[in-house]
């Protein structure tokens, strides 16, 4: 890999910033002056750019800050493409939620049942309801490589030999594994690739044109930002490395969706109206099973989403992270108040979190 060393010192240098609001007024309006603070000075040492959109009956706003490409210093305009991450996992729900209504799959089926191989023999039987809320108990695998090209069974194969983190169903565990198996069995259920459903049951009738699949190609196509990572030199020193390059068969239909701020809103509001999902099988989306949380607490995620309180708002939505890409959608159930965000974090597989993140989301769900 050809590392391309980008000093902080300049990527904090010329940066561009614009935003504005725009919709009818509204009797409790989203927080602009919150919302500009929260991702004004960019390109800095956290992220090089960031794009925002705040929706619903309250109100609208969008805004953007930083650079796309911090070696050309083109700024973002609002439009660029990105990696959303994990957000992918609530269009893989709706699609396997779709053929659970048109009793294509079953939420008691098994995956021994329909995939019988996969899983090692001995191993007890795992729900397709089980892998949409994480209560599966299977392990994740290392799946590691930035130019490596998964096949997508051995992709849920690869940390099996770790035997069961816990019996199916009590507990809840956080991970990419179930949602790759959702891949598999929208395979086998529709005689049809994941991205030919995923594209043809909700990308077109919701006219995404911004988002796709990227299979087994590096790049991302189109106006996009560029995600950059922060590596630390021997000298002790710290350069930014271009990242957008990357193989993401390693998440596949857990995590390697490209797509836009606009089309993420577009795709969050349909959702919620059920535009998308049927009932009751939407009603599955907003629902938390009643188990543990693997490793201590309360369950926190429902078949696709999560669950979260912020200020006084309950809200839904799901967060996704890629190297040098941190995004994510929320809003109330009732879609009065909707967010989406990317953001170009420097660390965005970082344990502690990116700060500004933690802004937006904050300002996004604040009243003014």
């Amino acid at each position: 890999m050809r590392r391309k060393k980008i000093a902080l010192v300049a990527a904090i240098a010329a940066a561009a910033v614009s935003m504005g609001v725009a919709g009818p007024a509204a009797a409790v309006q989203p927080d602009d002056a919150a919302l500009r603070q929260a991702i004004a000075g960019l390109p800095s040492a956290d992220a090089t750019a960031a794009q925002v959109r705040v929706g619903g009956a309250d109100g609208h706003w969008t805004g953007v800050s930083g650079q796309s490409d911090i070696r050309t210093h083109r700024a973002v305009h609002g439009n660029e493409r990105f990696r959303a991450g994990s957000v992918t996992k609530v269009f893989t729900a709706a699609v396997a939620l779709q053929l659970v209504h048109e009793h294509k799959l079953d939420l008691k089926g098994t995956v021994q049942q329909y995939l019988p191989g996969l899983l090692p023999a001995g191993c007890p039987d795992v729900r397709v309801e089980q892998l949409l809320n994480y209560t599966s108990g299977l392990p994740s695998g290392d799946t590691g490589g930035r130019f490596t090209t998964w096949d997508h069974r051995k992709l849920v194969q690869a940390g099996l030999n770790r035997g069961m983190e816990f019996q199916p169903g009590t507990q809840q565990h956080y991970s990419n594994i179930g949602y790759n198996v959702l891949g598999l069995l929208i395979e086998k259920a529709t005689g049809r690739s994941y991205e030919q459903e995923l594209r043809d049951r909700v990308l077109k009738p919701l006219r995404l044109k911004d988002t796709y699949s990227p299979g087994n190609a590096t790049g991302i196509r189109g106006p996009h930002t560029h995600g950059y990572q922060a590596v630390k030199d021997k000298d002790g020193t710290t350069h930014l490395e271009d990242v957008t390059a990357w193989d993401q068969s390693c998440t596949w239909a857990s995590g390697d969706l490209i797509t836009t701020t606009a089309d993420l809103e577009r795709f969050m509001t349909a959702l919620f109206k059920g535009r998308v999902v049927p009932q009751p099988e939407l009603e599955l989306m907003f629902t938390v099973p009643d188990v543990p949380m693997y490793g201590g607490g309360k369950a926190a995620y429902t078949s696709g989403l999560t669950r979260m309180t912020i200020g006084d708002k309950v809200v839904y939505g799901k967060t996704g992270a890629r190297y040098g890409y941190q995004d994510g959608i929320g809003a109330t159930r009732d879609l009065s108040r909707t967010l989406v965000y990317s953001v170009n974090a420097t660390d965005a597989k970082g344990e502690e979190g990116n700060a500004i993140v933690g802004k937006i989301i904050k300002a996004g769900f604040r009243d003014r």
